[in-house]
């Protein structure tokens, strides 16, 4: 007799697919991702990606950090989180932590019991977590997410880079020596395998000026990743010198691109993201997903506000907007079909609703929404349609508790 089960092949497919449809889902809402990769440790990698969201959220680019190297995150140190964890929504969503305006920050660092355990998993285990952190964090509607990922081109990267999705980029860190050029050229050649989009190539700690005589010495030699961005045809953003207050502000849990006053390397690093944001962000994303700037959501009313108990509901608003400007384009009120079990599911997905917004629903009639592409927010108090997609579009929408989860 066979130990094997049809249906527990169909159920494991279809959580399978439930998953996807949810990463495609949380992926379609973030602008551009920024993966920022080395083929070697110790380059400035993390100080790099840490300085480029700072960099975009001052620029007013609503924008996440998620620190995926899982062996040595450095981003809850680089902001001064150390010692902190995330929290979850109701919906058991990860809530990243705000640091400035427009910058939220998620590290594999926050969800450790102590910065002394190590992490010990092997490749699949590795893909999971990452795929989780990728699907699992209510980042909202932000502009671009930056990735700072593992060295190498291992399962990390290569994780990170299936998962990630459409417009996304690389960004490449380097320091100018030989050993890590070598490196370095693999991580470039790991990118135009995987297609993806190379932004530029960064030289990091490129040269020592004096504090006090000013003389400039090139500690790890200089132009070695000039030189590579020549020999594999991508381009060269510019050179950091290795600068004593990028220490000092890291060591203190901030940013050094936030520091008013201008170092030769804060200087060279402005000029660095003034050119990845003229070329990430001068033209619409690489095959735009239309879905993602027009959405239309689904509330159930009861009284003319939001019903607290999805299934008691008297009639839906419809309610169309556009996501880029930030606003409500249409609003259609209608009856539902008599409450039967998986019949409105169906019924939104007919009428086009790929979000829901509810005070309570259960479980079950979450899960039946996922499976046909409708995303659901639940915990949310009652009021009038049209302002609680008013503060939905701002971000300002709260959840609580789900009235009834059952």
């Amino acid at each position: 007799m066979s130990d094997h089960c049809p249906g527990l092949d169909q159920k494991n497919e279809s959580a399978t697919n439930l998953e996807e449809k949810e990463l495609k889902m949380r992926m379609g809402r973030i602008g551009r991702k920024i993966l920022v990769l080395s083929g070697k440790g110790g380059v400035g990698k993390s100080t790099i990606a840490a300085n480029l969201a700072a960099g975009l959220a001052m620029k007013g680019k609503k924008t996440g950090l998620l620190d995926v190297d899982l062996h040595g995150p450095s981003i809850p140190g680089i902001f001064g989180l150390k010692g902190k964890r995330l929290d979850a929504d109701p919906r058991g969503m990860t809530l990243p932590f705000k640091i400035i305006n427009n910058l939220k920050v998620l590290s594999i660092g926050l969800l450790l019991e102590s910065p002394e355990d190590p992490v010990i998993w092997r490749g699949p285990m590795k893909y999971n977590v990452i795929k989780q952190l990728l699907k699992d964090t209510d980042w909202g509607d932000i502009d671009c997410l930056v990735i700072d990922s593992p060295p190498g081109t291992g399962d990390e990267p290569l994780s990170v880079a299936q998962l990630a999705g459409e417009n996304s980029f690389a960004l490449i860190v380097t320091t100018p020596q030989e050993i890590a050029i070598d490196d370095v050229r693999r991580s470039i050649s790991f990118c135009k395998k995987l297609n993806l989009p190379i932004l530029g190539l960064v030289e990091n700690m490129s040269g020592f000026a004096c504090p006090h005589c000013g003389k400039e010495t090139d500690l790890f030699g200089s132009g070695g990743g000039e030189k590579l961005a020549a020999e594999m045809d991508i381009t060269f953003l510019g050179r950091l010198p290795i600068d004593r207050n990028i220490v000092i502000s890291g060591d203190h849990g901030s940013a050094f691109v936030e520091a008013l006053y201008k170092t030769p390397s804060l200087v060279a690093f402005e000029k660095i993201l003034d050119t990845i944001v003229n070329t990430a962000f001068k033209t619409s994303p690489i095959n735009p997903n239309k879905e993602k700037l027009k959405m239309k959501i689904a509330i159930p009313m009861t009284d003319k506000k939001l019903c607290m108990h999805f299934g008691h509901c008297e009639e839906f608003a419809l309610i169309e907007v556009d996501l880029e400007k930030k606003r409500i384009t249409s609003a259609t009120y209608l009856v539902p079909p008599p409450h039967e079990p998986g019949l409105l599911p169906l019924w939104l997905k007919e009428q086009g609703a790929n979000l829901i917004i509810a005070g309570g629903m259960g479980s079950r009639a979450q899960s039946l929404f996922a499976e046909n592409g409708i995303e659901v927010m639940v915990g949310v108090q009652g009021d009038t349609p049209d302002h609680i997609v008013a503060d939905y579009l701002k971000g300002n929408l709260k959840t609580g508790d789900n009235v009834c989860d059952h």
